[in-house]
Parts: structure tokens; sequence; C-alpha cells
């Protein structure tokens, strides 16, 4: 059932990093001698350089032409001939037949059936070739996740939530939210371990989130493998074999596009914490977070241009991405003095650049 995965509650604003630094029970791990200085705290971002490295890792610069060139590639294994029951109006809604969709579903979904239901509640909710109905949305996610299905249960306890074509019932949404965790939704997962932090303080809470964490980072989503490495590298009393793939987790989450991940990934990498320094691969992480937008990766990449960390000096490149972060309302003293110490003509060039730069 190809229903997007909604993997933030609105509700919860506190993020996992934020809970890691105010829970007094949990221990952080100090990074000594940071070759990245801190900025000035400010409302546009939040920045950690106390968090562990590993093994380096750098963006996939994929397989060229040239490195394929002459290379049969192996065959395919064969296809195994599907048996099963072919259901038509799923196949129907993968392919944009909206309507033949609901016109297959809904005698399903009238005698019961949670799959069809919930495909019912999905094109109803998105308004997909018909108006959208949150209202009878909600109605249909109620009768399937009754009858047990996994996305319908999840996307029932989000509207529960935020009293969205239902009233208001955190109570009900929880119960429902935990069951979908239970039964294997990942995206419920990721938002079940968010319940459990927010409702349980401190280390408590963290651990208990822990488990749902890393079932749902197993299945791909990069908010879970973010919490995993932050979790694996803090929370005391973990066996070793976990402390040790905090980084890797990191890079999972940072690959999959995760900014706050690329730019943590690349502050264990240029200082060194928890494993070996990689200036090279760790300012192109931060580099990759800037072009993305990230404020506070903009404003460390100011920095290690300044001091020619992972890359060659470049006074103009510096200004202009602490311009950017600057602009964003990230103050930096140190960097302010660098700016106003450097040329009117560099000046005037970084501020060029600024005012020409596009999120990549």
């Amino acid at each position: 059932m190809p229903i997007p995965p909604a993997r933030h509650l609105k509700y919860l604003l506190a993020s996992i990093a934020v809970l890691l630094a105010a829970g007094p029970d949990v221990a952080l791990a100090q990074a000594a001698d940071s070759v990245i200085s801190q900025p000035v705290p400010a409302p546009a971002s939040t920045f950690r350089t106390d968090r562990p490295a590993g093994p380096g890792v750098r963006p996939s610069d994929g397989v060229g032409v040239f490195d394929r060139m002459g290379a049969k590639l192996p065959d395919l294994p064969p296809e195994k001939d599907y048996k099963g029951p072919i259901d038509e109006a799923y196949g129907a809604y993968q392919r944009g037949y909206y309507l033949t969709a609901m016109d297959k579903a809904l005698p399903r979904a009238q005698l019961g059936d949670p799959a069809a239901q919930t495909l019912i509640g999905e094109i109803l909710s998105q308004g997909l070739g018909v108006k959208k109905d949150v209202k009878n949305a909600a109605f249909w996610y109620g009768k399937a996740a009754e009858g047990g299905d996994p996305a319908a249960m999840f996307k029932y306890a989000l509207m529960l939530m935020e009293g969205e074509g239902v009233p208001r019932d955190k109570v009900k949404a929880d119960d429902y939210m935990r069951k979908a965790a239970e039964a294997g939704n990942p995206s419920a997962e990721f938002n079940w371990a968010q319940i459990l932090v927010a409702d349980n303080p401190g280390e408590k809470g963290l651990k208990l989130a822990l488990p749902f964490y890393e079932k749902s980072a197993e299945q791909g989503i990069a908010d879970s493998q973010y919490a995993v490495a932050q979790l694996y590298a803090t929370l005391k009393d973990l066996p070793e074999e976990k402390k040790r793939l905090a980084r890797e987790w990191m890079a999972r989450a940072a690959r999959a596009g995760f900014d706050t991940a690329q730019l943590d990934l690349g502050i264990w990498l240029v200082n060194g914490v928890g494993g070996p320094k990689d200036y090279v691969k760790g300012f192109e992480w931060l580099k990759l977070a800037a072009n993305g937008g990230n404020v506070a990766a903009q404003n460390k990449l100011a920095h290690l241009y300044v001091n020619a960390i992972g890359t060659p000096p470049n006074p103009v490149e510096a200004a202009k991405w602490y311009v950017l972060s600057r602009r964003a309302g990230l103050a930096d003293p140190a960097l302010e003095d660098f700016y106003l110490g450097i040329e009117d003509d560099q000046q005037k060039a970084a501020i060029e650049a600024a005012n020409k730069f596009r999120r990549r």
C-alpha cells in the first residue's frame, strides 16, 4: 500500500537531539579540542560537537561509464511466477487510475475488507481523482484501523492527534499508534518512539523508545536512523557492539538526505570524536548540508574555509557562507571579526556570491 509516511508529530516540537542535550540523566560524550568553534546560540538553528565518530564516510560518486566499459553486467535472477490473488483495486491505484480503484475497492470496503477501506481512506484524504474529503477519509481509516490494518491505524492515529476529520483524542490516538508500531509500520514505530520520549522524560523514555527507533531505522526511516545514532552514542549501559555502530547509522541517515545527519556526520569526521579525523570527508558532508540550506552547516563551512580544514583557504567562500548563515539569524562573533578584516573587494564578492546562492 503506497501510503506516504507522515514521520513527524506536529505537536512534538522537541527533537531527539534537544532531548539528549536537556535530559539530566543522559551522559554525553564530550568532544575535546574541537577544531570547529561553537557559534553563539540562536533560534535559527542548533549545533552540537559532542558526538562520537567512527570510520569515515563520503557521499557516493556512483559508478561511472568508464568503470563499466567492457564489463558484462550479471544476468538478472529469474522472476518467480506470482500465483497469489491479484488486487485489482490496488493495481489501478498504483497506475494512477484512482476512480477505477475507488470503484473496485468500495464494494469490498462495504463488506469489511480493511485493505480496501484503507485504500478508500487514502484516495479521499489526498483528493486523488475525487474531491478531498477528510471527514469521510477518517471514517474509512477508522473502519480499517478497527479491522487491524497497520497503515490505517497509523493514519487514523495522526488524524486523532490533530483533530483532523474526527474529534481530537490523544488516548485513542496513542493506542492506535502503539498497535501500528507493534504491527511493524515503520512510520508508526518512529512516532510511537517519539511519544514514549515525550511522555517519559530522561533516560527512561529514551530506553523505552530505542527498540522502536531501531526497528524503524532498519526499514529505512531516516529520522529513526538519526535517533539510533544519537542514542547509541549517548545512552549508558548499551553493548559496545551497538556503540560502535553509531556512525554507521548516522551515515545512513546522511545518505538518505537528512541534512541534520549530514551536518553531524561532518562534525564527527572533522573533530574526530570517537574515531580518526578525516577533514576532507568532513568538509564534503558539511558542504552538502550547507548547499541544501542547513544554516548551522553553512556556519561551520565558513570556519573550515577560514582555517583551511579539509579545503584550501578561501576568504571569499568563507565570507559567503558566513553571510548566508548570518542572514538566517545565526550570530558568530569570530566570523564577524574575520569578515570585517578582509578586503572590501572580497566582502563585495562574498555578498554577490551569497545573493546568487540557490539551494542545490
